[in-house]
């Protein structure tokens, strides 16, 4: 069974939400620590095996490939998840500014906060990123015709004489 499966059972296995919880406030604490390395060394390039790179971030290769889920929309080239074992080596090319990005789609407000982002982006293209990001989330309503407006169809009559009452 490949590391990206034995990831989805993990998840999948905590069925109650108290083992949800616990699992996630467990998970998330070190997805927190790998990030804030990757922006404090934001000018490299991380290649190496799964096996190196968890040691290096100090988690279970299994929650190494959980982070590389997350991560893997916001680089350059994707990884295949699914033929992932703990000797493949894997290239993370961040595409900094869609990470960024990705973050606040996932409402990850404790990754898109770190200070580390400070040294990465600048604070403009911080919130041109965020304004990007808020234009997809607002929701526009049309005007709504009154009872009493022109009719859109063009007839001339009121709306409601016209097609109001189709």
């Amino acid at each position: 069974m490949g590391l990206y499966q034995e990831w989805t059972n993990l998840v999948e296995s905590n069925s109650t939400p108290e083992q949800y919880e616990i699992f996630w406030k467990k998970y998330l604490p070190l997805e927190q620590k790998i990030y804030e390395a990757i922006l404090s060394n934001h000018t490299n390039i991380i290649e190496n095996s799964i096996k190196e790179l968890s040691n290096t971030y100090k988690v279970d290769p299994i929650i190494f490939t959980g982070f590389l889920d997350g991560i893997n929309a916001s680089l350059k080239n994707e990884i295949d998840l699914n033929s992932l074992e703990e000797d493949s080596i894997v290239k993370l090319d961040i595409d900094f500014e869609k990470l960024f990005y990705n973050m606040h789609e996932a409402k990850a407000k404790w990754l898109y906060k770190l200070l580390q982002w400070e040294d990465v982006l600048s604070k403009e293209d911080r919130k041109r990123i965020k304004k990007e990001y808020d234009k997809t989330v607002i929701v526009v309503k049309k005007n709504k015709v009154g009872r009493n407006d022109p009719c859109p169809c063009g007839s001339g009559k009121k709306y409601k004489k016209c097609c109001l009452n189709k």
